[in-house]
């Protein structure tokens, strides 16, 4: 046991040189080649490091812990006799304090802001997407056990269990960032887990048109659409971007309105003062206590709501939302999953069947027509750019079918260097929802429209 008052030793600064001749030293343990034995070492000092620090130490002092890690580190290197450089020895320190304090491995990739998405595959497999692509990496844990602890050390806070009886979870780290899980034997090749990050960057509309993502005369209108209290849905495929286009459509609502988000994983990162942020729960241990999207969308009507923000809608609540959106609650906000403007509309219409409502598809439709105004779709595309593909307005019914109108596209005319070339163009169209925008003393000057070859 340690005396933990006792004030650490210096770290040396670089072991004594060895009486072996320099091609016979030991090799660099960050090398890519030499991977094994610097896990080898790893598992060695942190095995003794567990061993020896649990009994000293109070499990809720970092500070402590730390202070304890580092000397008991340096004193097993020192009897080791390891011959490691300074910058070999930090490394090697911030490993075991990943696999001890944090989330082992992959506790590098929740740090570096280039990352957008930690998927591992098993032990053997990680993957991250970075700027839109895939891409693989040379992290590996020691086996299905490694993982499984650091698994357990995600969900154990949040009062989440992940085992034979109950092979999946979604999750969420303390920085916000999404986690699902899913374990043998459901998934095969062992243990998987795909962490979808949070974003420490907030984005303006500005960052969106400076990427691509839109434009200037776009922005403008949308701008236009949210302060006039027009509905919008925004839509797109999984990592398209809907979240981040909401939370830029959200900046634009005015701060002297009472905003309600209610979201499943709390994402949308509103700048307005008089917001209330609702959060879905799933059920405990036990299969009690599960508060649904739902439940959310119909309480949130009894909370004098100016503005609904909903991150996402993919059940009964659809039918809350078109209600809501029907009874003078206008100006809402949310996201869909599907492949375009279209699609979303009838993603809706089954999403309403889903609340257990025996009505007719027409009701349903001119419930969805009434409802919404515009359909914002994305797409990540090829090169892993993420663009507003269309801005669609939601115009009526003409007999049983929902008349959609594009106001803006993104035509592509090929790839050149491995980058999708195109551009946003107006259609020449003269939305509807205009009048709604004029009788809120706004103004979109007709130019936005006008398709971009014609200016």
């Amino acid at each position: 046991m340690f005396n933990l008052s006792r004030t650490p030793p210096t770290p040396p600064q670089r072991v004594a040189s060895s009486p072996v001749r320099s091609a016979e030293r030991a090799p660099s343990v960050t090398a890519s080649a030499d991977r094994e034995r610097a896990n080898a070492i790893a598992e060695r000092v942190q095995r003794r490091l567990l061993s020896e620090l649990s009994p000293t130490v109070n499990a809720d002092n970092v500070e402590e812990i730390h202070r304890a890690l580092e000397r008991i580190f340096t004193e097993t290197l020192a009897e080791e006799a390891l011959p490691l450089s300074r910058t070999e020895r930090n490394e090697l320190y911030d490993q075991i304090v990943a696999n001890i304090l944090g989330l082992g491995p992959i506790e590098r990739l929740l740090r570096d802001d280039t990352v957008t998405e930690i998927m591992v595959n098993g032990p053997n497999l990680v993957y991250v997407e970075r700027g839109g692509k895939l891409q693989e990496t040379d992290i590996r844990f020691r086996d299905n056990e490694d993982l499984m602890r650091i698994i357990d050390r995600i969900v154990a806070p949040l009062g989440r269990r992940v085992d034979e009886s109950s092979p999946m979870v979604d999750a969420r780290l303390p920085d916000g960032s999404r986690v699902n899980i899913i374990i043998p034997p459901l998934a095969l090749n062992g243990p998987c887990m795909s962490i979808r990050k949070f974003s420490r960057t907030t984005y303006g509309m500005e960052d969106l048109i400076r990427l691509g993502a839109l434009t200037q005369p776009m922005a403008e209108f949308l701008r236009a659409c949210v302060l006039a209290r027009c509905n919008i849905v925004v839509s797109g495929g999984t990592s398209s971007g809907k979240t981040t286009f909401l939370n830029v459509l959200s900046s634009f609502l005015p701060g002297d309105e009472r905003i309600i988000t209610i979201e499943d994983a709390a994402e949308l990162q509103l700048r307005q003062k008089h917001v209330v942020r609702l959060e879905s729960r799933p059920p405990n241990v036990e299969g009690k206590g599960q508060v649904t999207i739902r439940q959310l969308v119909i309480n949130s009507l009894r909370m004098r709501p100016d503005r609904i923000v909903v991150g996402e809608v993919r059940g009964g609540e659809a039918l809350d939302m078109l209600q809501a959106m029907n009874t003078g609650h206008d100006g809402s906000l949310t996201t869909a999953h599907s492949n375009g403007p279209r699609d979303t509309l009838h993603r809706i219409e089954t999403m309403v069947l889903m609340a257990g409502m025996d009505l007719p598809l027409r009701a349903i439709r001119e419930q969805i027509a009434s409802a919404f105004d515009l359909v914002c779709h994305l797409e990540r595309l090829q090169d892993g750019s993420r663009k507003v593909v269309r801005v669609t307005e939601v115009q009526g019914m003409e007999g049983d079918v929902i008349v959609m109108q594009d106001i803006f596209k993104y035509v592509e005319e090929g790839v050149k260097d491995g980058k999708v070339q195109g551009y946003h163009t107006g259609l020449g169209i003269r939305p509807k929802v205009m009048e709604k925008i004029e009788r809120h003393g706004l103004f979109v000057p007709p130019s936005v429209f006008v398709p971009v070859k014609n200016r």
